[in-house]
């Protein structure tokens, strides 16, 4: 299939989890990739997966709690691709476990300032470029935690609560503009961050979501891959849980 021939993307965090699946998956789908991560190697790896199979992407490392790197990212992406089209906002970090008492203020600083500082960031320099490209789609990565709370990560739940509101905001301004704009929330995925954690707490895991298991990194991008196709033209401002249920609850 190839839902997204002649698309130009943004995929940061790119380098490993969802953000390398979605844009390996992007790559196969016809469009040509941006992967960006600020992990050099992780980045590089996933650039290689991609051209094995045939497709075409550059690399460029980014560190999305910059401002001036999403600038620099965006500018090089229309410098050799000649535009953009679609922008998916994935790259994000766990931060530590505390309660809010507790918690450590440069962590709190550390989590918002890439979680939901660096999706802002990133949309306020992917939008005027996707308008002078005839419009496009951005997908911004909340997570189930976007909607509900859980202990003993504060930072992280309201910087992916706050994904959401800024995705519902940024969909209402550019709707009239043909960019369209939504946030998914994984539930525990299989990813680098949870690399972490023990094998009692993964089980624990598992058994939060009705479907007894964690989500995959392909899942996530087959949801991410119809929100940023044509397939979804009249989807914007929407909130996508991929959970096995767990929100359900």
């Amino acid at each position: 299939m190839n839902n997204l021939a002649n698309k130009v993307a943004i995929v940061t965090g790119a380098g490993s989890g969802i953000g390398k699946a979605i844009a390996v998956l992007y790559a196969s789908e016809g469009a040509k990739v941006v992967v960006s991560d600020i992990d050099e190697k992780g980045g590089k790896e996933t650039l290689a997966t991609i051209k094995a199979k045939g497709g075409d992407a550059i690399f460029v490392k980014a560190d999305t709690s910059v401002p001036d790197e999403h600038k620099k990212l965006v500018e090089q992406t229309v410098q050799q691709f000649g535009g953009l089209h679609i922008a998916v906002n994935n790259a994000g970090i766990g931060g530590p476990l505390n309660t809010v008492s507790e918690y450590p203020l440069d962590g709190w600083d550390k989590v918002i300032s890439i979680n939901l500082s660096g999706v802002f960031y990133g949309m306020h320099y992917q939008i005027p470029a996707m308008a002078h490209s005839g419009g496009g789609s951005i997908v911004n990565m909340a997570s189930i935690l976007g909607k509900v709370g859980t202990k003993s990560s504060p930072a992280y739940v309201a910087a992916k609560h706050g994904v959401i509101g800024l995705t519902e905001a940024a969909a209402l301004e550019y709707a009239d503009q043909g960019i369209r704009i939504n946030a998914v929330g994984p539930g525990y995925i299989q990813t680098p961050l949870l690399d972490v954690l023990d094998d009692t707490t993964i089980n624990l895991l598992k058994g939060l979501h009705p479907m007894g298991r964690l989500g995959k990194p392909e899942e996530v991008a087959e949801l991410a891959l119809w929100l940023n196709s044509d397939k979804a033209s009249f989807v914007t401002g929407s909130y996508y849980n991929v959970d096995g249920g767990y929100l359900a609850q």
